[in-house]
């Protein structure tokens, strides 16, 4: 097996590895997916994995219940830079006003990642939002969505937006989806970032 292929395979381990982490509470664990200086953004949230770790922390001892499942990881690798990006699914359950409701957010996670004293660590993640759904746990419930809290957001996130700025988030209206502008400038840096000199 080449060199190159087991650090695309090491990269992608890397990246599942933090979704199963961050949805079951192994908070050491995940701090070993990434670079202590990392960033991390989403629809809620900005900063450094630190402070994610602390929100996503402070949000399950409010009752937060959130999983994520993914697909294939594509690696490109160039010395110690490299980007993978990786199809998933955010499951959020919530509740608008008493009603239980379930959030299904399709994306990608794009990750630039570093190799650091031997080590492949995820530096910066952003998310490309591609569609979303919302629906009520319970078959017969009815829920009515304000149509101006809905429209605040794009159509990438736009259910999983409403449910989180509902229940206090503050959220993005401006984050990359699937043939958006900010999307292609996002890939555009990246890929700036890839070949750039150390």
């Amino acid at each position: 097996m080449s060199q190159a292929l087991l650090e695309r395979l090491e990269i992608a381990e890397l990246v599942q590895s933090w979704a199963l982490y961050r949805d079951t509470g192994d908070w050491e664990k995940l701090r070993e997916t990434v670079h202590a200086d990392g960033t991390m953004t989403a629809t809620w949230f900005h900063g450094t994995f630190e402070e994610f770790i602390a929100a996503i922390q402070d949000s399950w001892r409010k009752g937060s219940s959130s999983q994520h499942f993914q697909g294939g990881t594509v690696v490109e690798v160039l010395g110690t830079k490299a980007i993978a990006q990786t199809r998933m699914s955010i499951l959020v359950r919530g509740k608008l006003d008493a009603v239980p409701v379930d959030v299904n957010c399709l994306g990608v996670f794009y990750d630039r990642v570093e190799k650091r004293n031997g080590q492949w660590r995820i530096a910066k993640r952003n998310v490309i939002y591609d569609k979303d759904t919302l629906t009520p746990v319970h078959v017969g419930d009815a829920i009515q969505l304000s149509s101006e809290r809905l429209l605040r957001f794009p159509e990438g996130y736009r259910h999983l937006a409403y449910l989180q700025s509902f229940n206090g988030g503050n959220v993005n209206p401006e984050l990359p989806t699937a043939r958006s502008e900010a999307s292609i400038q996002l890939k555009l840096e990246a890929q700036q970032w890839l070949r750039s000199n150390p």
